[in-house]
C-alpha cells in the first residue's frame, strides 16, 4: 500500500502546489524525500532498519547527484529546449552516480558530499537567464506523475537487494517528479522559470541531507517509527526555513 499510495499522493500535492504558488515552490517541495523517504521506509519495513540504515549513505549521494542533474539542465536550459536539456540534465546524474558508488560511502562522508554540492550548485546556477512564459497546466499531466511515482517506488524497492544498500540508495532519490516538472516547467513557462525551480530545489535539497543523517544514525537504535518520526520534524523545519529566505528575497532565485 505505501508503494501504491504514498508516492503519488505526494507528488499530487506538489504538482497541485507548483500550479497554485510557482516554480519556486514546486522546486522547494521537491526537495522533500518525496520518493526517497518512502522508499527508505519500505526498505526499513522489507529488509530490516540496518540495511536502511546503510543505504542512507547512498540516498544522500543519489541527491547530491540530483542538484548535478539541477546544475547541467539548468545551464544547458539557456540555450537548448527541453529534450537536449533533459538528456544532458539525465547524463549528468548517472555519470554521478557511477563516481559515487566507485567510493566506499560512509555516512559522514555521503554527508559532507551533499552539503558541499548543494553549496556550489546554488552558486553556480544562474540567477536570471530566458524567458517567462504563462500556459495553463494540462489536465492530464497529473494521473501521469502519479503513475510514474508508484511504479518507481515500487521498481527500486523490488529491486532493493539485489542491487544492495548502497547503489539502490543512490538510485532511489532518480529525479523522475524533478524530471518531469522540470520538463512541464521549461517547456511551459520557459527556462528563466526553469532556472527558478532548480534554485529553490537545491537549496531545500540540505534539509534533505538532515534528514537522511538522522535516518543513517537512529535506526539502529530508535527503531522505525522515532526514526523517521525526528527525521521528518527536521526537515519540516530546516526546509522551512529556506523557503521563508526564497521568499523573502526573490532576487535570489532569479
Amino acid at each position: 500500500m505505501l508503494k501504491l499510495i504514498l508516492s503519488p499522493l505526494l507528488i499530487a500535492v506538489v504538482s497541485m502546489a507548483g500550479r497554485k504558488w510557482g516554480s519556486t515552490v514546486s522546486g522547494w517541495f521537491l526537495g522533500f524525500p518525496l520518493t526517497s523517504a518512502p522508499i527508505s521506509i519500505v526498505i526499513a519495513l522489507q529488509h530490516g532498519p540496518e540495511f536502511a540504515a546503510a543505504s542512507a549513505a547512498g540516498l544522500l549521494g543519489g541527491q547530491a547527484s540530483v542538484c548535478v542533474f539541477c546544475l547541467v539542465y539548468g545551464y544547458t536550459a539557456l540555450r537548448f529546449g527541453w529534450l537536449v536539456s533533459a538528456v544532458a540534465g539525465l547524463a549528468a546524474f548517472f555519470a554521478a552516480i557511477f563516481v559515487l558508488n566507485l567510493l566506499p560511502l560512509t555516512l559522514p562522508l555521503a554527508f559532507g558530499i551533499i552539503l558541499a554540492t548543494v553549496v556550489i550548485v546554488f552558486r553556480l546556477l544562474p540567477k536570471k537567464g530566458g524567458e517567462f512564459k504563462e500556459v495553463v497546466m494540462p489536465g492530464w499531466d497529473l494521473p501521469l506523475r502519479m503513475l510514474l511515482a508508484a511504479v518507481f517506488v515500487y521498481l527500486v524497492t523490488g529491486f532493493a537487494a539485489a542491487l544492495g544498500p548502497q547503489l539502490s540508495g543512490l538510485v532511489a532519490p532518480f529525479p523522475v517528479f524533478g524530471l518531469i516538472m522540470s520538463i512541464f516547467i521549461h517547456k511551459q513557462n520557459g527556462s528563466a522559470a526553469a532556472l527558478q525551480h532548480f534554485r529553490s530545489y537545491v537549496s531545500a535539497s540540505a534539509g534533505y541531507a538532515f534528514f537522511f543523517l538522522i535516518v543513517g544514525l537512529g535506526l539502529p537504535t530508535l527503531g522505525i517509527g522515532l526514526t523517521y518520526l525526528l527525521a521528518t520534524a527536521a526537515i519540516i523545519c530546516l526546509n522551512g526555513l529556506t523557503l521563508y529566505f526564497l521568499q523573502k528575497k526573490p532576487t535570489a532565485i532569479g
